[in-house]
C-alpha cells in the first residue's frame, strides 16, 4: 500500500511537471491566444481530467507556473550579518531583474496576473507579501530604520523593477534609458547601487 502511495506521487510530480513545462512553452511561443484546456491536454498528453483534478482550471495552472518561478516566492529567507546587509540588497534587487528578464514566461504572467483577481492571484499575493515583511522587518532590525521607511523603499524598487521588465517589450526608452539593450539595465543596476549606499550611509 506504501509503495503503491510512493508511486502515485511520483506520478503525480511527473504530470504536474509536465503540465507546468507545457504551459510555459505554449505562453512563451504563442502568448495567450491558444491557452486553452483542450489545447494543453493535447500538447502535454495529459487528460483533462488530471489537469482540472492538480490545478483545478488553466488559471490555477498558470498560477502553479508562477508559483513555482517567482522570485519572491521563492526567496532563500537567509540572512546576512550587519556587515554583508548592504551586499546583499543589492544583490536581492539585481537578482529580481535578473530573473524576470531571462524568463518571458513568467512576465507574461505577470502582466496576466496584474489584470485577475481570483482566489489564486489572492494567495499568491498573500504569500509575497509575508516574504517581503519578513525581509522588511529584519534589514529593519540590522539596520535601526522604521520598518515604515524601508517599506516604502522596498516597495519603490521592487515595483519599478517589475514595471521595467515588463515594458521592455514595449517602450525600449524610459527616461533616456535603453530598456532594449543590456547597458541600460546596467545603468539600472548601478543606480540601485547608488541608491542602497545612500541609504546605508544615513542610518541613524
Amino acid at each position: 500500500m506504501a509503495g503503491k502511495s510512493i508511486t502515485g506521487e511520483r506520478d503525480r510530480e511527473a504530470t504536474e511537471k509536465r503540465l507546468l513545462d507545457t504551459i510555459g512553452k505554449m505562453i512563451a511561443e504563442d502568448g495567450f491566444e491558444k491557452i486553452g484546456i483542450n489545447a494543453i491536454a493535447t500538447q502535454s498528453g495529459v487528460s483533462k481530467i488530471l489537469i482540472y483534478r492538480y490545478f483545478g482550471s488553466v488559471e490555477g495552472l498558470m498560477a502553479a507556473y508562477i508559483r513555482q518561478h517567482d522570485f519572491w516566492l521563492n526567496f532563500p529567507l537567509e540572512y546576512p550579518s550587519r556587515k554583508e546587509l548592504p551586499a546583499f540588497v543589492k544583490g536581492m534587487f539585481q537578482g529580481q531583474i535578473e530573473q524576470l528578464r531571462n524568463n518571458p514566461t513568467l512576465k507574461r504572467l505577470y502582466r496576466w496576473e496584474l489584470s485577475c483577481n481570483n482566489d489564486m492571484i489572492v494567495k499568491l499575493r498573500e504569500q509575497r507579501e509575508k516574504v517581503g515583511i519578513d525581509l522588511i522587518k529584519k534589514v529593519s532590525e540590522l539596520t535601526g530604520h522604521p520598518q515604515k521607511e524601508i517599506a516604502v523603499m522596498a516597495s519603490l524598487l521592487t515595483a519599478s523593477i517589475t514595471y521595467l521588465v515588463m515594458l521592455e517589450d514595449f517602450c525600449p526608452v524610459y527616461n533616456g534609458i535603453p530598456l532594449n539593450e543590456n547597458s541600460g539595465w546596467e545603468q539600472i543596476n548601478e543606480g540601485i547601487e547608488v541608491f542602497i549606499n545612500k541609504i546605508f550611509q544615513n542610518e541613524h
